[in-house]
């Protein structure tokens, strides 16, 4: 029996096991809920609202504006912004056009905005004016030939800078010209880190992520044109991008955005706008749980919590809930599905220590790392996915692509797991040696590879260290060449050069020789241990 099969027994009849995907683009969406719903609000970001008529209008306008710049189907677009309505009515346009969405994250550093800029070849950016010095240190390596601001104080003010508004007025229409979209397009480069170092591009066509939207849709059983979501999770990271945006805009939810994670404003929100979906990660929960004498009444609109990006303590559940009344949800997915694949819905029994079972239309196996064999419940293996959500490949990278997609279909993970005999999937562990802070995956070779290039660094090795907040943090161990004076402070000075700050170790220790096999090769293995010991 297919291991998927044993969760769905535990399916109510309500709930289809698999879901029939129609030929939509992602921008059909907003569409349908403009339709149905065209005087809801959509969008609170502050004192400013958008319904979902207002939305697809100016989702519209953006896209006849960058037609008129000469944009086509299938340019890239990179979008570097944190959560606001620019970057919704900026991803909507875009799909609109044709062309493909870069997503890019606001707090990369010159050299990874450089590089991630130049493999997707996006000649076009949609950035927050704070970070336009960071672009134009970078502008003249990289394919780019027009940046458009956007500013929350006014216009951008700069000769070589489109300012958003200007930009949306000057359509020369409502509406875009008509162009052909398939749903097997791709719509999205959502990058992640590789194996090798290398970031590489996931390659999420209309129809993975439609798919992934119905999917979870009909999986939580929510009520369309009721939900109010708290989008804090960021929108260029995929879980912020399907399970807060386009499934929210899906069922028609009001989304409230905030740009950043501030506790006094997310209680504010809370309260203020009797929020009921709170997708997020372990570390919000916790700060959450910090507040002194938490009002319980408070957060009581609240009814569900998903907990993704990172593994959640039970005692962190069980303490959650019997404070605020809320049910954590816990699930699992990644960059290259969509990202869902397994999750806790409202209507079945939770096993905490799990991410719960195939969501509909996913199929799943444990698989024996080495000899590639099928594996049954209670066996620990690799988990290989496969589903309608499953992307189509990595941007101009055939061999990875091959690599990670066995047959074309099946998705290995790199994650070690084993499912019980309900079909509850257990992430133990991972193949690959990324590290998740506070949500962030954080990938040890692309720190390395930095520390090797400054000039005092003989060695280097990173892994992840357990943190109480953050889930994991970044550990370095590093050996300084002979007679160099390299210490903490100018290390760190270095880093914050190099490495976005989610990236940094927090941890940095100095040591004469790093542990060895008998081939020279550093025991990455060995130093991990040391920090689980240290923990403990």
């Amino acid at each position: 029996m297919p291991l998927e099969e044993l969760g769905r027994r535990l399916f109510p009849a309500s709930v289809p096991t698999e879901v029939e995907i129609p030929d939509w683009r992602v921008f059909d969406l907003l569409q349908h809920s403009m339709e149905t719903y065209p005087d809801h609000d959509a969008l609170i970001f502050y004192q400013a609202r958008w319904t979902y008529q207002k939305l697809w209008q100016d989702a519209n306008r953006f896209a006849r504006a960058l037609q008129d710049r000469g944009i086509q189907p299938g340019d890239r677009i990179a979008v570097m912004l944190p959560n606001c309505p620019h970057y919704v009515i900026a991803y909507y346009g875009i799909l609109l056009t044709g062309a493909i969405v870069t997503q890019v994250n606001p707090l990369l550093v010159e050299r990874e905005l450089a590089e991630l800029l130049s493999d997707s070849g996006s000649r076009t950016i949609v950035v927050w004016d704070a970070l336009l010095p960071r672009v134009e240190a970078v502008r003249a390596e990289t394919p780019l030939e027009r940046v458009i601001g956007v500013s929350f104080q006014g216009q951008t003010a700069s000769s070589d800078v489109e300012d958003f508004a200007e930009l949306m007025a000057s359509a020369s229409r409502i509406v875009p010209e008509p162009v052909h979209v398939m749903a097997d397009d791709v719509a999205v480069l959502q990058y992640t880190g590789g194996t090798t170092g290398r970031s590489k591009g996931a390659m999420l066509t209309h129809r993975n992520l439609v798919a992934n939207v119905l999917q979870s849709s009909i999986f939580n059983q929510l009520y369309r044109g009721e939900e109010r979501s708290l989008a804090v999770i960021p929108l260029f990271h995929v879980y912020g991008m399907t399970v807060v945006m386009n499934l929210g805009i899906h069922i028609g939810a009001t989304i409230v955005l905030l740009p950043r994670f501030e506790l006094t404003e997310v209680l504010d929100a809370i309260r203020q706008h009797h929020i009921t979906l709170w997708p997020g990660v372990p570390t919000m929960y916790v700060a959450l749980l910090q507040v002194p004498g938490l009002d319980r009444g408070s957060v009581s609109s609240i009814r569900i919590c998903n907990s993704g990006s990172a593994p959640m303590p039970v005692e962190l559940i069980q303490q959650f809930e019997e404070e605020t009344g809320a049910a954590v949800l816990e699930g699992y997915g990644l960059t290259e599905a969509s990202p869902v694949t397994h999750g806790h819905a409202p209507w079945m029994d939770r096993k905490p220590g799990t991410v719960g079972i195939a969501i509909p239309s996913t199929g799943f196996r444990i698989v024996d790392p080495h000899t590639l064999n099928d594996l049954g419940p209670g066996e620990l293996g690799e988990l290989w996915i496969r589903g309608p959500q499953v992307m189509k490949g990595y941007w101009n990278q055939p061999e990875e692509t091959q690599a990670t997609l066995v047959d074309g279909v099946w998705l290995r993970t790199g994650d070690l797991a084993s499912c019980d005999d309900d079909g509850y999937l257990t992430i133990m562990d991972r193949l690959k040696d990324l590290i998740i802070a506070s949500g962030y995956n954080v990938y040890p070779r692309e720190i390395e590879e930095v520390l090797y290039q400054h000039p005092g660094v003989l060695e280097a090795v990173v892994v992840g260290a357990p943190d109480p907040y953050r889930g994991e943090t970044v550990r370095a161990i590093v050996v300084p060449k002979p007679g160099s004076d390299l210490n903490e402070s100018a290390l760190k000075e270095y880093l914050v050069a190099n490495l976005a700050a989610y990236k940094r170790p927090t941890i940095i220790e100095f040591r004469a020789e790093l542990p060895k096999s008998a081939v020279g090769k550093i025991l990455r293995r060995v130093v991990r241990e040391e920090s689980v010991r240290f923990d403990s």
